[in-house]
């Protein structure tokens, strides 16, 4: 149940939000294709997803086979087994109980928990938030031989909470299924409810969602969870026995049903806004360094976006969730297996899909033109150097500039030059970084100018890149 994070630091403008309109014919000829090939290039037997644009649920579909026997078309209302997306579930309970006044996320562990180790230097906050050092109780990708007996909250933490810390809390990062257990039952504790029944009543209903225990979400008629050993067959997996997910894991829906809670994200409803900016804060430790996780979710930027983003890994079962919220879209997957990489390659395809390409400014498109016609000069030698300031007219020496002519002249005029990276302020220069295309290869062009649309260059440096 690891968290595989999707967030990459990459990034040019993000566009303005995206209008709520339907998926047109080609798009969704376009996630078909996807969807069937990722299955059929991994072995995964099914997938399930759901598409939000514009704040609305745009696609909800099902593909492949769901479980043995299956003889009706994949149905997308099917439960799947969401495992560690259920965390910002468990997150929002403890908000909405200290909403109520009953408990503060500044709060230690030991006033509602007791025996956990140093619980009295562990806050609410800190197990939602993966920094508090308690030792994670399943950082396997497979089901461990005490996962075939049925346990307890509490026979969890008797086990691994109780065992010394991995670190001093705030001080690291480390997932941790652990602490979300031990957040469970605190919700547990102060409400007087089971997990379940508080979310049912305060986030399922009032959302229109359906969500079950995992545990109970298994046999006829439910989805059946799929493994496969290195490149050999894919076989039925067994379920875990009860008890092992709780509340860092626990949950089953449908993607259409998780999307529902996303479109309640990006709209700021059911919970207080300060909750959800809550959530997506990303906590820093006590170094001040960032861990780019907030509660019970990923937060960062990929292709220029801002991006709330969480994965899940049960028994057989594999998820994506990604949450646009400043374009007001989302994608869920859901696969049966847990081997292979169906469900991240589905939802990075479908959101190259549904969202537009970043737009670049007019400085950026600038910048790009000028790289393109510096970097012919140098494949040539002949490199203007109205160009450059002193700094970049030092490095380029007569040796410099015949290194250059020399290795990128043989390449001949590239397929493509794009900006690969986010446009950004550094010592008083702006830097761009590029990517160069070539039939077999790439070459990464990293740049310093000044600011303005004619600022000179301080640096262009073309290297080996994957």
């Amino acid at each position: 149940m690891r968290y595989p994070t999707l967030l990459a630091a990459v990034a040019l403008l993000a566009p303005a939000p995206l209008l709520a309109q339907a998926l047109t014919p080609a798009e969704n000829q376009k996630i078909d294709a996807l969807v069937t090939k990722t299955l059929a290039d991994t072995g995964v037997p099914s997938a399930s997803i759901a598409v939000v644009r514009g704040g609305k649920i745009v696609l909800a579909k099902a593909y492949g086979k769901q479980f043995e026997g299956q003889k009706a078309p994949a149905d997308p209302k099917l439960p799947y087994q969401i495992a560690s997306v259920s965390k910002q579930f468990t997150a929002a309970a403890i908000q909405l109980l200290a909403d109520q006044g009953k408990l503060s996320l500044d709060d230690t562990v030991s006033k509602y928990v007791p025996g956990i180790t140093d619980g009295d230097q562990i806050t609410l906050r800190q197990l939602l938030s993966h920094t508090s050092g308690l030792r994670d109780y399943w950082p396997q990708d497979y089901s461990f031989k005490a996962m075939a007996t049925p346990t307890t909250p509490q026979g969890i933490v008797d086990r691994w909470a109780k065992a010394p810390l991995d670190f001093k809390p705030g001080t690291q990062w480390q997932y941790s299924n652990t602490g979300y257990v031990v957040a469970g039952m605190i919700v547990e504790k102060v409400s007087g409810q089971p997990l379940l029944q508080f979310l049912q009543t305060h986030v399922f209903r009032p959302l229109g969602m359906r969500a079950l225990n995992q545990d109970k979400a298994v046999g006829p008629g439910f989805p059946q969870g799929y493994l496969r050993h290195a490149l050999g067959p894919v076989r039925v997996e067994t379920p875990a026995a009860p008890g092992w997910l709780y509340a860092a894991g626990e949950l089953s829906m449908s993607p259409e049903d998780l999307a529902k809670w996303d479109v309640a994200r990006m709209n700021r409803t059911l919970l207080p806004p300060k909750d959800w900016d809550e959530q997506e804060t990303p906590v820093k430790l006590t170094d001040g360094s960032n861990t780019n996780y907030g509660l019970g979710v990923g937060v960062g930027t990929a292709d220029g976006r801002r991006v709330v983003e969480h994965s899940g890994e049960a028994v057989g079962f594999l998820t994506e969730n990604i949450v646009y919220p400043d374009d007001k879209a989302a994608v869920v997957v859901a696969v049966n297996a847990w081997f292979a990489d169906a469900q991240s390659r589905i939802a990075k395809g479908i959101s190259d899909i549904v969202l537009p390409a970043p737009e670049a400014s007019a400085e950026d498109a600038a910048a790009l033109d000028r790289t393109k016609r510096v970097y012919a000069q140098l494949q040539t030698g002949n490199l203007d150097r109205s160009l450059l300031t002193e700094d970049a007219a030092y490095y380029f020496t007569p040796t410099t500039l015949a290194d250059y002519r020399t290795s990128l002249s043989p390449l001949g005029a590239p397929t493509k030059i794009e900006q690969s990276g986010r446009t950004r302020l550094r010592g008083g220069f702006v830097n761009r970084s590029y990517r160069v295309t070539y039939p077999g290869r790439m070459l990464r062009i990293s740049t310093y100018a000044e600011p303005g649309p004619n600022g000179r260059i301080e640096q262009f440096l073309v290297s080996p890149a994957e």
